[in-house]
C-alpha cells in the first residue's frame, strides 16, 4: 500500500508516519517540500507518488493566530483540503481529513454525535470556520473519511500538556480556566483509530476522541499529578483570560459510531494521558 501523509512534520503527522511505516510505503510531505495550498505542487506530488491512501494532517491550528492571519488559515485548512480532495478523487485514493470540535458553538449540554447539525454560523472563530469549510471541501473526494477530534497532544507538539509542564517549571501556582469542557486526545489513539477505520473501509464522518470529558483545569491537574509536580492549579473563568478567538464552552464528542464500526471503544483520557507521560519520560 502506498500512503501519502500531508502535514507530516506536525505532532499527528509524525505519529501517523511512524504507524504506517510498519505496513506501507509511506511518503511524508510538509513544507518546504510541499505547499498544500498550491494546486500545481499538490498535483505533481500525486503524479510522482500515486497513493492508495492520502492522510491529510496538514492544518493551520493556531486558534488565536487565525483571527489575524485569515488568509494563511484559509490557504491550509480550506484550499489545501480542496486540493488534496481533488487529487485524491482524480487518482481514486481514499482520503482522510482531520477536523475539530471547534466547528460547534459549544452550547449543547449533551454529547455531540456526528448527526448534530453544523453550519457556517456554528463555529465561534476563523479556525473553526475554516475547518468546517475544509470538511465540505474534503467531501469532493468520493472515498473520504472525516475525523473530528479535540484537545490533541502528542510527542514534539506545542500542546496543552507541554505548556502546562513548562509553566509549572517556573511557577508554583497556575490559573487555568474551568469553564471550558472537552475531550483530551492522544495522537497515539487518533492514529490508531485512523488505521482501524481505514482497515474497516469506513467512509463519511466520525468523532474520534479519548473517552470521557474534563475541564481545562481538571486536565491541568491530572497533568501535574502524573508529572509529580508540586505546582497547584487555581481554577478560574475564561473571561479572566480574554483571547482573540472564542472557544466552545462545552464540546463533548460522542464516539459511539466509531465503536460500532470498529468493534473497539476508545480508551479513557486519563489512561491515554498516562501513556503519553510514560512516552515522554522514556524519550528524555
Amino acid at each position: 500500500m502506498r500512503v501519502m501523509i500531508l502535514g507530516a512534520k506536525g505532532q499527528l503527522g509524525r505519529e501517523l508516519a511512524a504507524r504506517y511505516h510498519q505496513r506501507a510505503h509511506v511518503l511524508p510531505l510538509d513544507l518546504p517540500a510541499l505547499d498544500i495550498g498550491d494546486p500545481v505542487q499538490v498535483r505533481e506530488a500525486f503524479d510522482n507518488f500515486p497513493p492508495d491512501l492520502v492522510v491529510n494532517a496538514a492544518a493551520f491550528t493556531d486558534v488565536d493566530g487565525a483571527e489575524a492571519s485569515r488568509e494563511a488559515a484559509f490557504r491550509v485548512n480550506v484550499t489545501g483540503a480542496f486540493n488534496a480532495a481533488a487529487e485524491a478523487e482524480r487518482v481514486g485514493a481514499r482520503l482522510v481529513y482531520y477536523s475539530t470540535d471547534f466547528v460547534f458553538d459549544g452550547q449543547s449540554p449533551d454529547s455531540l454525535a456526528e448527526e448534530e447539525a453544523v453550519g457556517p454560523e456554528s463555529p465561534l472563530g476563523i479556525y473553526g470556520f475554516t475547518k468546517y469549510l475544509g470538511e465540505l471541501a474534503t467531501r469532493r473526494a468520493s472515498r473520504h473519511l472525516i475525523l473530528r477530534t479535540a484537545w490533541l497532544y502528542g510527542p514534539g507538539g506545542n500542546n496543552f500538556v507541554e505548556k502546562i509542564l513548562a509553566a509549572a517549571a517556573s511557577r508554583p501556582e497556575l490559573r487555568v480556566v474551568a469553564d471550558e469542557t472537552g475531550c483530551p486526545t492522544h495522537t497515539w489513539d487518533l492514529a490508531e483509530a485512523t488505521e482501524a477505520l481505514c482497515d474497516a473501509e469506513a467512509t463519511g464522518l466520525f468523532h474520534v476522541v479519548n473517552a470521557g470529558a474534563c475541564s481545562r483545569a481538571e486536565f491541568a491537574q491530572a497533568i501535574l499529578r502524573m508529572a509529580g509536580s508540586p505546582a497547584r492549579v487555581v481554577p478560574c473563568r475564561s473571561r479572566e483570560f480574554p483571547t482573540a478567538a472564542r472557544r466552545p464552552a462545552r464540546a463533548v464528542l460522542d464516539t459511539a459510531k466509531y465503536t460500532q464500526t470498529t468493534g473497539r471503544p476508545l480508551r479513557g483520557w486519563i489512561e491515554a494521558l498516562a501513556h503519553y507521560m510514560e512516552r515522554r519520560k522514556a524519550a528524555e
